[in-house]
């Protein structure tokens, strides 16, 4: 088999240690090319991915206490950059403590920038929580929000209520609910999409220049509920994994 090199290919694995899963995304130079699901942080997993792909450069954004043994492999094998506050950006960030701010929020950040230069930005991300990331034409992180994420929302019903029970997605739900399960998919869902436009509309109408993009698990579905105009990309943070390796990796 070739080396990567001499092919002209330089691969690149980002990892996402988020709340609820463990994924890597190999990148064949810009191109993305594969997302993996991994089933823990053990070494061997590691080890056994920078067997199969050869990677010259790796990042990890975690969220998570994981397992830190993993970072000295990397950087043994790989150029490695593990994303925190002191990582070079293609943003700044003038309000709050840089320090403060979520590995998944600077990566999304850094796509928005990357992909979408001199706009206003709002990246509006999809996961245990939803986030909305507010990036200005002047590529200034200036903050956004954070909501409960659906399974949360779920979840929230049956723990803090002494009746209601737990009820998993079903996109097929009504409008209007016509027993409990569809009242609470009704509410939680159509509740979520209704929450996304009016957080757009908002920022729609204090700022021009204005692009949305819509990411994380769910995005196909709520991309097609939303009224407003918006990008759709599930891959977006992996993206900006990607663009902040290129800074930070060389």
């Amino acid at each position: 088999m070739l080396n990567n090199k001499l092919i002209g290919m330089i691969k690149t694995i980002c990892f996402d240690f988020g709340n609820t899963r463990l994924k890597a995304a190999v990148f064949e130079n810009e191109k993305f090319a594969e997302e993996i699901v991994l089933p823990n942080d053990d070494i061997t997993v590691i080890e056994n991915l920078l067997a199969r792909y050869n990677p010259q450069k790796t990042i990890l954004s975690s969220v998570i206490d994981h397992n830190t043994a993993i970072e000295d492999l990397l950087a043994s094998r790989t150029k490695f950059h593990k994303l925190s506050h002191h990582t070079k950006a293609n943003f700044t960030t003038p309000v709050g403590k840089p320090e403060t701010i979520g590995a998944d929020r600077l990566a999304l950040s850094a796509a928005a920038v990357y992909f979408y230069p001199g706009k206003n930005n709002l990246v509006i991300a999809l996961g245990s929580c939803i986030t909305y990331n507010f990036i200005n034409q002047y590529h200034e992180f200036i903050g956004g929000g954070i909501s409960p994420g659906m399974e949360m929302r779920f979840k929230a019903m049956q723990v803090f209520t002494a009746k209601l029970p737990l009820v998993e997605k079903d996109w097929n739900f009504p409008l209007i609910g016509y027993d409990t399960k569809t009242n609470m998919q009704s509410g939680v869902i159509a509740g979520i999409t209704y929450e996304i436009d009016g957080f757009i509309d908002s920022y729609a109408l204090k700022y021009g220049n204005f692009n949305v993009v819509l990411t994380g698990g769910d995005t196909s579905y709520f991309a097609g509920q939303l009224k407003n105009k918006i990008f759709a990309d599930s891959n977006f943070l992996f993206k900006g994994l990607y663009a902040l390796s290129e800074t930070n990796n060389g």
